[in-house]
């Protein structure tokens, strides 16, 4: 028998088949693997907005005085009238949590001494935090105050802070009363005399 030197033509074009359909499964898993990239990315960004925002919220609730004002509608309007955490540079500031209710959009109001609605002398800095609201609403007990968060086609964002007290009550300043003196007053009215007789000369 004759040694082989090289492929016969069905040979070399079996061979060339079989790489094609190789090649073409590598492609298709290359672009599979490029697109679960993508949706990673996609939701690790979301996922890292989310955490951000959640992050803002839980930093201006922490830092307050306990100061806190919620007002309840549609959606929950809350206000910190003193806060540590300023994204912008001040040392104390009021902020707002409000749900922009045209837009949904949950928004986040800072300045100092100011009233919602805000008139034109008022300087604030409003931010966008999320958008497409179905839900948000604040509820604050004791030293507890629980968030809850949802946007539209999204997982309910909820968290729980706790050590946030009230500000203690000012206390009313009360004159004190001499009670001998009242006690000295209400026997005089009773014998009809008055509280300090005058004096009569040559007694």
């Amino acid at each position: 028998m004759k040694k082989r030197d090289a492929f016969t033509l069905l040979e070399l074009l079996i061979t060339i088949a079989i790489s094609g359909i190789i090649i073409v499964a590598l492609f298709s898993i290359v672009d599979m693997m490029q697109d679960s990239n993508r949706h990673l990315l996609k939701y690790l960004q979301k996922s890292k907005k989310i955490s951000k925002s959640t992050k803002v919220i839980y930093l201006d609730l922490i830092g307050s005085d306990g100061n806190i004002t919620i007002k309840k509608d549609e959606f929950s309007q809350v206000c910190i009238e003193k806060t540590t955490n300023s994204l912008y540079g001040l040392s104390m500031a009021k902020v707002c949590w409000i749900v922009l209710k045209e837009k949904k959009q949950l928004a986040r109001v800072e300045g100092n001494d100011y009233n919602l609605p805000t008139k034109m002398e008022q300087r604030v800095e409003v931010d966008t935090i999320m958008n497409d609201i179905t839900l948000f609403d604040v509820y604050y007990q004791k030293d507890k105050i629980l968030v809850l968060i949802q946007q539209k086609n999204h997982e309910p964002i909820t968290f729980l802070i706790q050590g946030v007290n009230r500000p203690a009550p000012k206390k009313k300043n009360v004159k004190k009363v001499d009670n001998n003196k009242n006690k000295n007053k209400n026997k005089n009215r009773r014998r009809n005399i008055p509280p300090n007789p005058p004096k009569v000369k040559g007694l």
